[in-house]
């Protein structure tokens, strides 16, 4: 048995409970990638504290003795069950499962994962309290079709110290009230409108079509019930090219705590970006884009043909809560989590399978394999109660389409801009010469965190602001 890969499946079916079981332990994207980079660290330093062929995250932990699966799985359990309480007869059974538990490796695993919670102890929590939203034009508010939202982790990125990055990586200004602007939010009107209302479109913005309704849905994962975050998404793939590549268990150890500590640090540098910006979501945008409208508006009756004032979006999905409403995620648009969280998971998976920093397009990595979403795995149902089917997806352009593709979707649930994910250039592609967008943002956090982690992986030395 691989423990690694044993692990991560209950570390990733944690996550899915937890958005299911209304405990809401460690709930939403920056608290669950929080807790999927601790499990996965304190498995990495389990493993590398026997095994010795890896350099320890922690500095200063003794060596162990015992196996690493022991240690492993000791480790696993320990963080497991301090993040997520009310499964602990869940892990406990896990554990009792991979039966190392008289194994002296054992005793070892418990003290690095208390090692490693005690080093996130003084995390901040994902609360707003304290909080006051701006009401000028352009700045975040609460989704006006699901009132009363509160204002996601709006502190959690300033106030947290990194997982493995060297500098807190900023973005440039996203475009605003521009003709780059103006392009996105017809982009927007078009394809992320809600189906309902696809008839009041004008004749010169285009609808969305049924394979972008298809990509906007297969990459949601919004903290649904039944699927969790967008982390547990990533890891699901990850696996899947681990497992195909018959990674060893060393491999998976370093593996799968590059992954995750690089999208801990994506939680809080996107967050951090998110409420420095605080840019509002196209629900907002497209309803008051005139100057007229909001609640800071001017007087004009000359009403911008850019502005409608129902238009609502298809949101992200509410699978499995038949009756609730799509919804518009209770953060700021730019950067995208989404597409922060999955250039820099797929992006350092490409630097681990031996891809040069700064190959920046297609690879054959997940080529001959495909991925089926739990979004469409013909089991789960959307809001009303219907179950869509299962669909199976390929990507012959390997992560890197993946990466594009995850970024795109966002646009297709009408709950971001594009720009949001990347600027675009003229032929509509992907323009990485600009710093504009979660996906550089995730790349750049890849590269950094995979070229300084000497053959395992480093302790990040960035501070709380």
């Amino acid at each position: 048995m691989d423990s690694i890969l044993f692990w991560n499946d209950v570390a990733l079916e944690a996550n899915r409970v937890s958005h299911t079981d209304g405990k809401k332990e460690q709930n939403g994207p920056t608290l669950s990638s929080r807790a999927l980079a601790i499990v996965h660290l304190a498995m990495y330093d389990a493993y590398a504290g026997i095994n010795g062929g890896l350099p320890a995250y922690l500095p200063g932990l003794p060596s162990g003795n015992g196996s690493p699966q022991a240690a492993v799985a000791a480790a696993a359990h320990a963080t497991l069950s301090t993040l997520f309480p009310s499964q602990k007869a869940f892990f406990d059974t896990k554990l009792s499962e991979a039966g190392t538990i008289l194994d002296p490796g054992h005793d070892f695993g418990i003290a690095v994962a208390q090692a490693i919670l005690q080093d996130r102890a003084a995390d901040p929590s994902d609360s707003d309290a304290g909080y006051v939203p701006s009401l000028a034009r352009g700045r975040h508010r609460s989704d006006p079709d699901n009132p009363g939202q509160p204002f996601n982790a709006p502190f959690y990125g300033p106030r947290s110290k990194g997982f493995a990055i060297t500098v807190r990586h900023e973005l440039d200004d996203p475009p605003f009230d521009s003709p780059e602007y103006l392009n996105a939010l017809r982009e927007v009107r078009g394809r992320g409108i809600a189906p309902e209302l696809m008839g009041t479109l004008p004749n010169n913005i285009s609808a969305r079509t049924i394979d972008q309704t298809l990509i906007g849905i297969f990459w949601g994962y919004d903290g649904a019930s039944g699927l969790g975050t967008p982390p547990r998404l990533y890891n699901q793939i990850v696996r899947r090219l681990a497992i195909a590549k018959n990674n060893t268990e060393a491999q998976n150890a370093r593996l799968f705590a590059l992954v995750n500590a690089a999208m801990g640090d994506a939680g809080i540098l996107a967050w951090q970006q998110k409420y420095r910006y605080n840019l509002w979501r196209p629900v907002l945008g497209v309803r008051e884009h005139d100057q007229s409208m909001g609640l800071a508006g001017e007087a004009d009756n000359n009403i911008s043909d850019n502005t409608d004032t129902g238009w609502l979006p298809l949101g992200a999905p509410k699978t499995n809560s038949v009756g609730e409403k799509n919804f518009t995620p209770p953060f700021p648009a730019y950067p995208s989590g989404h597409a922060t969280f999955g250039a820099a998971a797929f992006h350092i998976t490409r630097l681990f399978y031996g891809i040069p920093c700064g190959d920046r397009g297609s690879d054959n990595l997940f080529d001959g394999l495909d991925f089926v979403s739990d979004e469409f795995n013909g089991v789960n149902v959307d809001n009303k109660g219907t179950i869509r089917p299962r669909h199976v997806r390929n990507f012959p352009g390997g992560l890197w389409q993946m990466i594009e593709e995850n970024g795109r979707s966002r646009v297709y649930l009408g709950v971001h801009w594009v720009f949001d994910a990347f600027a675009v250039g003229p032929l509509g592609g992907l323009d990485l010469s600009r710093n504009i967008g979660g996906v550089p943002l995730g790349l750049n956090i890849a590269e950094d965190i995979f070229n300084t982690s000497n053959g395992g992986i480093q302790k990040s030395t960035v501070m709380p602001l």
